[in-house]
């Protein structure tokens, strides 16, 4: 199949990117220009951009497939209709450019995080948000795609829409890669303090199970379904469990309260909004972990063959990357 896929100079991209060109498939990146050297080898770079529907089209040209990841992953932006330019505008063009063209198949990427919080029970596609009081505005605005995505679904659109869970593994250092930063701090005992103690449940996905999960549902996805590609629900006392039985390294054991944290988070965003750099996290980021993100990847696995790499394996091969990396910058075997 030739695919043009959007959004492969990212984290969850690049790794999706890599998959589908390894299975066989013929793969463009629309890529702005400059970007090109981020790409996985096999990808043949095509100039454009996710605002720009020409330039969609044009590389759209003899692809029998859209992948349409591009998303814009932060916490936080000065510009605030970044986010709908991008995770919600972008996926239109994307989308009427793929109609223009005739491709057979369509596929988004949305995330759990358009799906809405959970109670501590996993919740499957089918949940129906109940509660729209949006933490970030990238899960505003990718709620907001979703629907668009849904609508156009029921429509007929050859579309079939994953949703990740929260992503982690091996990778670039992004803001996609949402445990990079707490397990290179952790590893080198930075990791003092850690969030509250709320016994809440996220849904942690390892990334080259989510990459192979795209390839399955690209060859294998129902136009119209949903698929969630997720991994173990867990707690944040037994996610780091597990990180003291893989390193030995105690886990933290004061615990910032949410309330205290979300008031430094708020101050950070009111500096950054003044002319300061980008803050280092934001009240939003902080609040989405007062809420459960359980969710079941059943129909992934039932209907396209999807398979879940145990949480405690997929921590095994993060934290070993990330060790030799480290001792590559200090010059170590």
């Amino acid at each position: 199949m030739k695919v043009l896929i959007t959004g492969a100079t990212g984290y969850l991209g690049a790794h999706v990117a890599a998959r589908l060109a390894a299975a066989g498939h013929t793969v463009r990146a629309l890529v702005r220009p400059g970007r090109e050297d981020r790409l996985p080898p096999a990808c043949r770079p095509v100039a454009g951009d996710v605002l720009d529907q020409g330039s969609i089209e044009r590389a759209l040209a003899g692809c029998d497939a859209l992948v349409h990841m591009a998303a814009f992953v932060k916490m936080w932006a000065r510009d605030r209709r970044a986010f709908d330019r991008v995770n919600v505008e972008g996926f239109a063009a994307a989308l009427r450019a793929a109609e223009k063209s005739g491709v057979r198949r369509v596929l988004y990427t949305s995330t759990i995080g358009a799906l809405g919080p959970t109670g501590p029970q996993p919740l499957d596609e089918t949940h129906e948000r109940a509660e729209f009081d949006f933490r970030t505005d990238y899960e505003r605005s990718k709620w907001v795609a979703e629907r668009v995505a849904v609508e156009r679904a029921r429509g007929g659109a050859p579309l079939v829409i994953v949703y990740p869970g929260v992503v982690y593994g091996p990778g670039a250092a992004t803001q996609g890669n949402l445990l990079d930063r707490l397990l290179r701090d952790y590893l080198a005992g930075r990791l003092k303090t850690r969030l509250g103690r709320r016994p809440t449940r996220i849904c942690y996905a390892f990334v080259d199970d989510v990459a192979e999960g795209h390839l399955l549902a690209l060859e294998r996805g129902s136009p119209g379904r949903g698929y969630i590609l997720g991994g173990e629900n867990v707690t944040q006392d037994e996610l780091f469990t597990l990180l003291h039985e893989l390193t030995g390294i105690p886990p933290p054991r004061r615990a910032i309260p949410f309330w205290m944290a979300e008031a430094a988070g708020k101050g950070l965003r009111a500096w950054a909004r003044l002319g300061g750099s980008p803050p280092e996290f934001t009240d939003g980021a902080i609040a989405t972990f007062r809420y459960h993100w359980a969710y079941s990847s059943g129909r992934a696995i039932g209907e396209i063959g999807y398979r879940v790499t145990a949480l405690r394996e997929g921590l095994r091969q993060t934290l070993q990357a990330l060790r030799g990396e480290s001792a590559k910058g200090t010059g170590g075997a």
